[in-house]
């Protein structure tokens, strides 16, 4: 059996991902799964599009535009994970299912209630609404068509859907659940937005041209596209901006396969089939990442960066890079295509001629040089950025600048990998005042946001990814307590919830404390819509006068207590 287990790893890490592929149906069981709700199922993400620093790992089907639908095992096994935080997935769920694979539904609402004992049982031992429970494998068991969610909109969700995902238990791989015979209406082709030329050596142009070059395309009868022909010489690359869309929805999805062939042979394949959590921060090689934070365009190479580490690439030749010989023609054809194989192609013949460069890169140099590969410390006025080795993936001027005690640490238009260290020396701060700062980034519209800051004696300081412009703000504002649904001394009998407001201006909320008659209560907090909800039917009440007590605490200490009463029948 190990044996077995050992040989499908290997082929499923080598194999060829593609949809109508025999190997595919010996991979992956495409009856075991069913889907996990019960509606038609209508996308608004799919597997391994490209997100904000990584890919997405699911599917996120659409429930209607409302909460509540029933979430169904998608086969038998049992809950070995459930997390529960303000961001993120929100409420999820994940079964282990004897086949090999587990299955993740994420945004939820609620869970059933054999689950949802189990979960407030562990958050009033904790005295903590985010929680992480790994159940044994005995605990809670789950059979196929059994109802164990509600789908919702908890954590990161932008609207009512259900995250669903379908990972390999061993290696933790998200896999696409399209694979597994999970059924999405799609006739429609990828749409193909814009094409991007790239001169990748010093001395290669695209129409005498050595910077990213958008390239024009002409429609064609078919629904196909192509380019203007186009002079150029040395070591080039594309990139394309696409999306696919499905039936029944309006949501630009991601690409399934992106393939490129020069002069009929392929050089460069993509496909989103399955990727590791670890690699996913790659995606900012994949991508035009600059053309990205500068028109929010994400344009997707057809070539591999050299650090690029993903796995989602098969049959690269030279890194997807088009070495142009002086006086050889050349038919490049880029292909966009879907699970279902509806595709569009553009094609794009090139002319090779080595000509004289007429728009070149500009040299940008200051005095804060970051060689990637090694620790780097700067410092201005009281402001002090130190960054690990390899917190980049390349060498590069930082542009590094203090004014009215304002940090400009360069522009959030490159890639970083990992924290730096960002400090303000507060030594000649007051005390009372340093006890209430904290590091504020600011947008383009001169809006701040709170950044995770610590102090000690004589420095704030964050570690951080955020590149861009930095100041120390200050908070003495109390969050504030707003009751919603009741009012002081009021009867609540008939009610199933009480439910709060609560806010803060400035840094943020931190902390969140609630106490019926000097005892912690679950108070479940939405932090999209600032409300705290707490379900009357977990506490059985002995008496009518009851006592609730709520401690708000923000990001630099300051805090607020409300108490009131209420009443309840027995």
């Amino acid at each position: 059996m190990k044996n077995i287990v050992f040989l499908f790893l290997c082929c499923f890490s080598v194999g060829t991902f593609a949809q109508g592929d025999v190997s595919n149906s010996e991979k992956y069981p495409t009856n075991y799964f069913r889907s996990p709700l019960d509606i038609p199922l209508v996308l608004s993400g799919t597997f391994a599009e490209l997100r904000t620093n990584h890919f997405h790992s699911g599917l996120d089907i659409k429930t209607q535009g409302v909460q509540g639908k029933n979430v169904f095992a998608a086969a038998d096994g049992y809950v070995s994970r459930i997390k529960i935080a303000h961001w993120g997935y929100g409420k999820a769920l994940y079964i282990t299912h004897p086949n090999g694979y587990t299955t993740v539904y994420a945004h939820l609402k609620k869970f059933n209630k054999k689950i949802e004992d189990y979960i407030k049982k562990q958050q009033y031992k904790k005295e903590s609404y985010e929680i992480q429970l790994f159940p044994s494998s005995t605990t809670l068991q789950v059979k196929k068509d059994e109802i164990v969610a509600f789908s919702g909109n908890s954590g990161g969700s932008g609207g009512p859907h259900l995250h669903f995902e379908i990972r390999d238990t061993k290696s933790e791989k998200p896999i696409n659940p399209l694979f597994f015979g999970i059924e999405i209406e799609d006739s429609k082709k990828p749409r193909i937005n814009t094409l991007i030329g790239y001169s990748l050596a010093e001395n290669s142009h695209i129409n005498k041209i050595a910077i990213p070059k958008q390239l024009n395309l002409i429609p064609q009868q078919n629904g196909d596209l192509k380019a203007s022909k186009i002079t150029a010489f040395g070591k080039i690359g594309f990139g394309i901006n696409a999306y696919d869309q499905l039936d029944g929805a309006y949501n630009k999805n991601g690409l399934f396969s992106l393939e490129m062939l020069v002069n009929g042979k392929k050089v460069h394949d993509f496909k989103a089939a399955s990727f590791s959590f670890s690699e996913s921060k790659y995606i900012n090689l994949l991508i035009d990442y600059e053309r990205n934070y500068t028109l929010k365009q994400r344009v997707q190479k057809c070539f591999i960066e050299p650090k690029n580490k993903l796995s989602v690439y098969k049959n690269s030749v030279n890194n997807g890079i088009i070495t142009i010989e002086d006086g050889l023609n050349y038919n490049v054809e880029i292909i966009a295509k879907d699970f279902k194989g509806n595709t569009q192609k553009i094609t794009i013949p090139i002319i090779g001629k080595k000509d004289s460069i007429i728009v070149k890169p500009k040299i940008v140099t200051s005095p804060y040089a970051i060689a990637y590969s090694q620790f780097t410390k700067f410092k201005q006025e009281n402001i002090t950025v130190s960054f690990p080795a390899n917190a980049f993936y390349e060498d590069f001027f930082l542009n590094f600048n203090v004014k009215d005690s304002i940090a400009e640490v360069h522009e959030p238009s490159i890639p970083i990998t990992k924290n730096y260290r960002l400090a303000f020396s507060t030594a000649n701060i007051d005390v009372a005042k340093k006890a209430k700062m904290y590091i504020a980034s600011i947008n383009k519209n001169g809006y701040t946001q709170f950044v995770s800051s610590k102090k000690n004696e004589t420095t704030i300081y964050a570690l951080t990814k955020k590149l861009g412009k930095f100041k120390l703000e200050t908070d003495f504002k109390k969050p504030k307590i707003e009751l919603l649904n009741f009012k002081d001394k009021q009867w609540v009998t008939n009610f199933n919830y009480l439910k709060v407001k609560i806010s803060d201006a400035d840094s943020g909320i931190k902390l969140y404390r609630g106490e019926i008659d000097g005892e912690w209560v679950l108070f479940e907090y939405e932090p999209k819509s600032n409300l705290l909800t707490y379900n009357l039917n977990d506490k059985n009440f002995t008496e009518a006068e009851h006592s609730l007590k709520l401690k708000v605490t923000d990001n630099v200490g300051n805090t607020t207590i409300l108490e009131t009463t209420f009443f309840r029948k027995k």
